[in-house]
């Protein structure tokens, strides 16, 4: 049996998702090799060279991404299960669509969308595609829908929806060189690694770090990512007007190089309004960095198994919870770190959450027995 999944762009700026689909579909072929990825090529295109990525020759035109190329690939092609990452993209629907006209299982994986706060973006756009675009009808007719916490299917719920619900948190590789990543923790760090974006709320930690005033004078905080330029602009600005220069913009980090700036932080802040799941969180735990997390996160066991803060993103909260982070002798904060290790190797390393796919996918097409993790 050979199963697809898809999504519109494999790039590697185009966020966490496209690099969370590829450690998920590379963990599924460590198992077994019958799961392909459909996508349009781009230059910088996750896992190029990989033979069960299909990257179509890109002739997307209009920002809904029409490309006739996806149209014919899906048309002719013969697989078991179909499985899209993402609504609003042609892409989506055309898997959908395709699923159907073949009578085979599909499967949507909203990746954070259907949180009201994503939806109250370009709301109307988003009106026009639920109704006159199909997308409402691409999520009713779902066989299942893969949601990354409790927290999401809920989001869900609460839009009517009735189709099972899978959840399946994202997965955490173990990188090749992780024994090689030491925290190097030579001066206190507060970090953010992320989409500069007022979605995910760096303003409010920059504001924090500004009210503590010399009470981080001997401390960093690095600012990591890119995103909307005029956004960005507008926190260097900030840090410019407060003469601070203990605030470093270090730009897009991946690969070894970001792991090694996670382990140097003494915590790493995660101010956003919501996330889905929150990847730099897990990764960050992964190489024993505690963690400030919002509210908006689904991570409330960061304070039940002690590896981190689990607080509002408010700006006087989070200077509070910074300045308490910072005051933590440095064999606290590695047993915290420590904690946050086994956290990630028990619930979310890349082979467990690769095996629940795949029984998910076994249920859908041989209608074995329902996964634990699948809610109806």
């Amino acid at each position: 049996m050979k199963f697809l999944q898809t999504i519109a762009n494999l790039g590697i700026h185009s966020g966490g998702t496209t690099t969370c689909i590829y450690d998920l579909l590379l963990a599924m072929h460590h198992i077994n090799d019958n799961v392909d990825l459909m996508t349009l090529h781009t230059s910088d295109i996750v896992g190029h060279g990989e033979n069960w990525i299909k990257a179509l020759s890109n002739d997307a035109i209009t920002p809904y991404g029409y490309s006739r190329n996806i149209q014919c690939f899906l048309e002719q092609s013969d697989y078991e299960l179909y499985h899209t990452n993402g609504m609003w993209m042609y892409c989506n629907h055309e898997t959908c669509r395709i699923a159907r006209k073949k009578n085979r299982p599909y499967i949507i994986t909203p990746h954070g969308m259907l949180y009201p706060q994503a939806l109250a973006r370009s709301a109307w756009k988003k009106k026009l595609m639920l109704t006159i675009g199909g997308v409402n009808k691409d999520l009713k007719l779902a066989d299942c829908i893969h949601c990354t916490c409790m927290e999401e299917m809920k989001h869900y719920r609460d839009l009517g929806y009735k189709n099972p619900v899978a959840v399946i948190p994202n997965p955490v590789p173990i990188p090749s060189f992780i024994n090689e990543v030491n925290n190097n923790r030579n001066i206190k760090r507060i970090g953010f690694l992320g989409r500069i974006h007022p979605y995910k709320n760096p303003e409010a930690l920059v504001k924090a770090w500004i009210s503590l005033g010399k009470q981080v004078d001997n401390a960093q905080l690095i600012i990591m990512g890119r995103g909307e330029p005029e956004y960005e602009s507008k926190l260097k600005s900030l840090v410019k007007q407060h003469r601070l220069t203990n605030v470093e913009f270090a730009g897009f980090i991946n690969g070894k190089e970001k792991f090694e700036r996670l382990a140097s932080l003494t915590a790493l802040c995660v101010p956003s309004f919501s996330e889905n799941f929150g990847m730099t969180i897990a990764e960050s735990l992964l190489v024993g960095t505690p963690i400030i997390a919002s509210l908006g996160t689904p991570w409330q066991e960061l304070n039940a198994r002690h590896c981190g803060y689990w607080v509002s993103n408010d700006v006087q909260t989070l200077a509070e919870t910074i300045e308490q982070v910072l005051s933590l002798p440095e064999d606290e904060i590695q047993r915290m770190g420590e904690n946050g290790k086994r956290l990630v190797q028990e619930k979310y390393q890349d082979t467990q959450v690769a095996k629940m796919m795949i029984q998910l996918y076994d249920w859908l097409i041989a209608g074995s027995g329902k996964p634990q993790f699948v809610y109806e």
